[in-house]
């Protein structure tokens, strides 16, 4: 690919792209959609393999990783539940197996619990690693598709009020996107439960990058005010003591009702969803969520061929 600024280059957070590299990779989305669109499979990787490692569960992340490859000409050897049907259940450390695959794969693609695991893993390694997701940290490539959803929805990335609602302190799609976000000129609102803020450390961050936030735990407020609404679930699998999670879990809800008077408001969601959003919502012009994952497909097919350089 000409003038590519990504080849052989890591992704661990949204930071490790400048704004000029994501613009890149949206466009690039956009043209190879139209292409595979035309022609079903392209062959830009034939020839390279892909390794999908992922410690904890993934439809969306890992399905569309897979599919990417595939519609570009790749191939994919993959572990679903690395955590008990690898030799991590034995003890191998992230490292160890990362050294391992990197000479099976040409690119490797990782999810792991714990923060910080996918940065371990690439340093161990000389080929691309990719952070599918570590714990509680970032998430880059939801990112991606996030932002190429709102360019696609709202014609823009600038000029903006978001209202990101739900778990902020655990959700690592809403770290990623927020960092995104001060690439432009945009407004945040951080809706969430007390117990749930993002964090301090975080919120300030945002704020020297340039963002204008505002927090609250009014939906309905933030709702009357944004142009795009963000949902993330209240994560289960972060809480030590269920029963905070029980007290919390259907904090917020977002129907058909409550959207009511906004139709221009784009909704939202990384998913899986569990209540947060009900599905009479789901054939709302403004409901963008099942676009937003399909969009996924196409920013992950760019990044493939932009660290691969094909």
């Amino acid at each position: 690919m000409a003038d590519n600024p990504l080849a052989g280059r890591d992704l661990i957070s949204i930071t490790d792209l400048s704004r000029a590299e994501i613009v890149f990779l949206l466009d690039r989305a956009d043209q190879l959609q139209s292409a595979i669109r035309r022609e079903r499979q392209l062959g830009h990787l034939r020839g390279y393999l892909l390794a999908t490692l992922f410690y904890e569960p993934s439809t969306r992340t890992r399905l569309s990783f897979e599919a990417a490859m595939l519609r570009l000409g790749g191939e994919v050897i993959s572990v679903a539940d690395a955590r008990t049907a690898s030799s991590a259940a034995k003890g191998e450390s992230i490292a160890d197996a990362a050294r391992v695959v990197a000479s099976y794969a040409d690119v490797i693609v990782q999810r792991h619990p714990a923060v910080g695991s996918a940065r371990e893993a690439a340093d161990a390694v000389n080929v691309p690693v990719i952070n599918a997701g570590d714990g509680s940290g970032e998430h880059p490539t939801q990112a991606l598709l996030d932002l190429l959803t709102v360019r696609r929805e709202k014609g823009r990335l600038d000029g903006l009020t978001v209202a990101l609602a739900g778990d902020l302190k655990h959700g690592r799609t809403v770290h990623s996107l927020s960092r995104a976000l001060a690439y432009w000129n945009n407004r945040l609102i951080l809706v969430s439960p007390p117990s749930l803020a993002m964090g301090d450390e975080m919120v300030n961050e945002l704020r020297t990058a340039g963002l204008q936030v505002d927090e609250t735990d009014d939906l309905r407020q933030a709702i009357g005010q944004a142009d795009v609404l963000y949902v993330t679930r209240i994560q289960k699998e972060r809480f030590a003591d269920p029963a905070d999670y029980e007290r919390l879990k259907d904090s917020y809800v977002v129907n058909r009702a409550l959207l009511a008077g906004r139709p221009e408001l784009t909704v939202m969601h990384p998913l899986p969803r569990v209540n947060e959003i009900a599905t009479d919502t789901d054939d709302l012009a403004n409901a963008a969520y099942f676009r937003q994952a399909e969009n996924g497909l196409w920013a992950r097919i760019a990044l493939l061929t932009a660290v691969l350089d094909a």
